[in-house]
Parts: structure tokens; sequence; C-alpha cells
């Protein structure tokens, strides 16, 4: 999405097609990414390391700015978050959507506006409220019917919460069954068809110190086709057009979630920008023209789709090991850096770097370092066959759901995150140290 800042030399674009458009190859197998080859950024912050073109970033924003133009765009933290990527989504003019306390505080003590971002969460912890009201917190999305008091009662009878209600309209999409949040059979949310969803915003509306601005709804993640989308449309217009016969409420806003889909290999699909707005835009308009109602201001929460292509994750292998008729080439992460393949299944298309192969590919299955079976980053990909420890292995699509799935398994620690662009890099949150871990473990 970013433009190239110098012409690919002997790589294909299809071999590049997951990866940041400022990939290039200036030497026979070794890549580099805003400017700044790969495998530097390995020899000056070790592996494992995570890298950020920053560019591909602000311009994956801009697209969902020109996209939606009368929408507004929140940047799904969850997805991934530190200080600089609070402050490229604000430079940029999109607001934040965060789901604790934790990323709250992170985004305003940043300089992000409070009232540029929304709380939402299933289980909000009373720090997740008593932080959202005293930094002053622009919507809380209420998720079950026992937060309308609670916040009520946090709120005072002086005091003043937007709040939008988490309905569940019954469509199931997105990648995998763990990622699906559109059924009735999950945790989030309010349904719409058993009356849970209408009989929670009548308790709403007896709280005079919440103002109920719109509905939210997400329906899960890596969807790739705009048909369940539409259908969520009409049948949330359903619910307000029954609330507007009920309670002659109005609503201002419909938050539609996020969960765009993105390729993480070559061939993969990916969910089309430019048809969701247009499509969506026009189904909003007519769902709302035959409910006879004003037309809300369409939300939008992507994530995955604005950091996810911008990342690369870097390795250095440690083994190669021969089982049988299974190659496993081992390296120095694993599910503690990348959860994802364990959870989900995810399949990644990692490529040798930092040095030209003339060998034939071979099917292999690269392999983390941690005590577990199902520690697996790639299963059954093609690699030279001469791939041997030192080498380096990038991994694109890497920007989302790694360091904030990230965990201290074998108290190997957290990778550190380095942003590049225009031919420099920077660290923006370092590596996780034995000390750091250390520090930690107070008693005996």
């Amino acid at each position: 999405m970013t433009t190239l800042h110098e012409p690919v030399v002997t790589t294909t674009p299809a071999d590049l097609s997951v990866w940041p458009a400022s990939t290039t190859e200036p030497r026979p197998g070794d890549l580099a990414v805003g400017g700044v080859p790969l495998a530097e950024v390995a020899d000056r912050f070790g592996t494992p390391v995570y890298v950020l073109d920053e560019n591909e970033v602000r311009e994956r924003c801009r697209t969902y700015r020109h996209a939606f133009p009368d929408a507004e765009v929140l940047y799904a933290a969850k997805a991934f978050l530190c200080r600089a990527m609070v402050h490229w989504t604000e430079e940029e003019g999109l607001g934040l959507d965060v789901c604790s306390a934790g990323e709250l505080e992170l985004a305003v003590t940043t300089g992000f506006p409070p009232e540029r971002i929304v709380l939402h969460g299933n289980a909000k912890s009373p720090r997740d409220l008593e932080t959202a009201l005293r930094l002053g917190v622009g919507r809380i999305v209420i998720d079950s019917p026992s937060e309308i008091a609670r916040l009520a009662a946090a709120v005072g009878p002086d005091g003043h919460q937007k709040v939008m209600v988490r309905v569940v309209p019954g469509i199931s999409a997105g990648g995998h069954e763990k990622i699906r949040t559109g059924t009735d059979d999950q945790k989030f949310g309010l349904s719409i068809a058993d009356g849970y969803a209408q009989h929670a915003i009548a308790r709403i509306l007896d709280q005079p110190q919440l103002q109920l601005t719109g509905l939210h709804c997400h329906l899960g993640s890596q969807i790739t086709s705009v048909k369940p989308y539409l259908a969520a449309v009409r049948r949330v217009v359903g619910l307000m057009a029954r609330l507007y016969e009920q309670h002659g409420l109005v609503l201002a806003e419909l938050d539609l979630g996020g969960g765009h889909g993105i390729a993480y290999r070559p061939g993969e699909a990916a969910l089309d920008l430019t048809a969701l707005a247009r499509k969506v835009r026009a189904e909003l308009s007519d769902a709302c023209a035959a409910a006879g109602l004003p037309v809300p201001r369409l939300i939008i929460e992507p994530g995955r789709a604005v950091v996810g292509p911008a990342g690369i994750a870097v390795y250095r292998v440690l083994a190669v090991k021969k089982t049988g008729a299974h190659t496993f080439v081992a390296v120095d992460g694993g599910m503690s850096d990348n959860p994802r393949p364990a959870l989900y299944g995810v399949r990644y298309a990692p490529r040798l770097i930092g040095r030209a192969s003339a060998a034939p590919t071979a099917p292999v299955t690269v392999v983390g370092r941690h005590c577990e079976a199902g520690d697996v980053l790639a299963a059954d990909v093609e690699l030279p066959s001469d791939v041997r420890p030192g080498d380096l292995l990038a991994v694109p699509v890497a920007g989302a759901y790694h360091l904030s799935m990230a965990s201290g398994y074998n108290l190997v620690g957290r990778p550190p995150v380095t942003a590049v662009r225009d031919g420099h890099a920077r660290l923006l949150v370092r590596r996780e140290s034995l000390d750091d871990i250390r520090r930690r473990d107070v008693g005996l």
C-alpha cells in the first residue's frame, strides 16, 4: 500500500505480495524494508526481532480514512500497541478502540485525546471503569446487563457518560471458530434474537447519567467477504427500528467493529476495503430509508488490517533436523512470541534472508525453541534445501497479535520492536531481559 522507495531487483512482485510495499531486494537474497536491510536489523538488535514499516502503517490508516470519509475510524489497539503506534494513529486522524485500563492509560499518557477513545470488553474490571471515567473516555461499550448499574453508580448522580451497547446479530463470520464473535453461542454482547439487547437498552434509558449514542456490533476476525457486514447492517437497523417504535429512540451511531481479513500468504483472499465501504454505505442508507430512520454515523474498528501487513518477524536458525520424511528447522523464537499457529492453525510464508541460495527448495516445518510439540511456526513450507544454523528467516504479516499475545513461556523474554522508515531503523520497544523477569519475582 505504500509507495516503493526503490525498484525490486530480482524478486517478482508475486513473491512480495504480502510484504510491505517498501520491500526491495537490493542484493539477491537480501531483503530490505523501509530502505533498511532486514539482516542489518537482526545484527543490530538481535533476534528474534519485530520490524514495523512506519510508512506502511500510516498509509493503511490513510486508506481507511479515504475509503470511509464520513465514518469514524478507530484503530483496534488489541492488535498491537506501543507509544509510537499511538502517536502514528493520532497523527493520521484515527481514534482508538481499547479493551483495558492498561491500553487506555498508555494511550492517554502518550498524549492521545481521551474523547476519541472507545472502551469495550466483555468483563470490564472496576479499575477499567474507574480509569475510563477518570480520564474522560469518549464512549464505553456496555457488554452485559450487570455493567449498567455498575457504570451508573460509578458515574454518580451528577455525572455523565456516553455509552453504546454491543449487540449480537446472530451471524457466523471469521477465519476460525475461536475468532467468530457474531453468534449467540459466545461470550460477547447481547443477543438481538432473544430480546436481551432490547431489555438492556430499556434499562439504560432509565439511567439519566448514561447517554446511549448507538449500537456496537463485531462479527469476528479475518472476514474476507462483504456479505456478513451487509447482513449485520440489516439486522442492527431492524433493531433500531424497533427501538424507535417502542421508545421514540433515534440512535446517532452504528459501530460495525472490524475483523477485516488480510492475506498471510501469497494468493490468499483479503477483504476488499473499497467494496466494503461502498456496499455498507448503500446498505445502511437503504435499510434506514425503509425503516424511516435517519442514517447513523458509521464507526469501524480495523486493527489487524492496519498493522498486520506492516510487520515482519526475523528469527535466526538454531538447528536443522531430519526425522524420517520430515525436516525441522528450529529458530530462536516460537510460540512465546507468536502463539497464533498453535491457537488458530494460522499459516505463514517464511523466507530465507541475508544470503542468496541456488539450492532447490524443499518442504520443511519451521518450529520454535519451546518445550511444546505444538510450537510450530510454519508447517510444510518451501525453503532452500541448504538452510542451515545461523541463517535468518523472515516471516511477513507479523504486525498484529504477535507481541500483544506474547507470553513468558520458558522465560525466554519477549522480542523487541523496531521501526524502519526512509533508510533508518530505531527501537520502539526494547527486548524483555532476564533482569526484567527477575525483578518481578519478589518472593522466596
